[in-house]
């Protein structure tokens, strides 16, 4: 297999919810293969998904009912410490849950948390190891 990444598909409990939030917080617009039973967003080079979760557990034969942790977070990278901040602030005042406020980070970074409405967490991170080009790809 080749290295890339396609689509992330988060399955959601409610679509037109979790699809308002991620166009009235985040400010993204949806893509026109976008339907009734599926959005798509597309990022700098990937596809996010958003799918019912009853839906897109059926379609990989597991059981739905899963909670806690899910083991895996989404990073949206910025150039510096204040862009972070600035970024989480602006998304305080639109209503998105901050799970961890910024903070300098044990790897050398500098990050926040933030919860889409399925508790998917988002990682708002300046990683002074990564060089961000001006699309914001590594």
């Amino acid at each position: 297999m080749e290295q890339r990444l396609t689509i992330i598909t988060l399955g959601v409990s409610d679509l037109r919810k979790s699809t308002e939030f991620y166009e009235s917080k985040f400010g993204w617009k949806k893509n026109e293969s976008s339907n009734e039973h599926i959005s798509f967003f597309t990022l700098n080079g990937i596809q996010l998904a958003l799918y019912g979760n009853n839906e897109l557990a059926k379609d990989a034969t597991v059981n739905s009912n899963g909670n806690g942790f899910k083991g895996f977070t989404l990073a949206y990278n910025v150039n510096t410490e204040k862009e972070v901040n600035q970024t989480i602030e602006e998304l305080r005042r639109k209503g998105v849950e901050i799970v961890k406020e910024p903070q300098k980070v044990n790897w050398g970074g500098y990050s926040s948390y933030v919860s889409d409405l399925d508790g998917n967490l988002w990682e708002i991170a300046f990683n002074p190891f990564l060089e961000l080009d001006e699309n914001g790809n590594t």
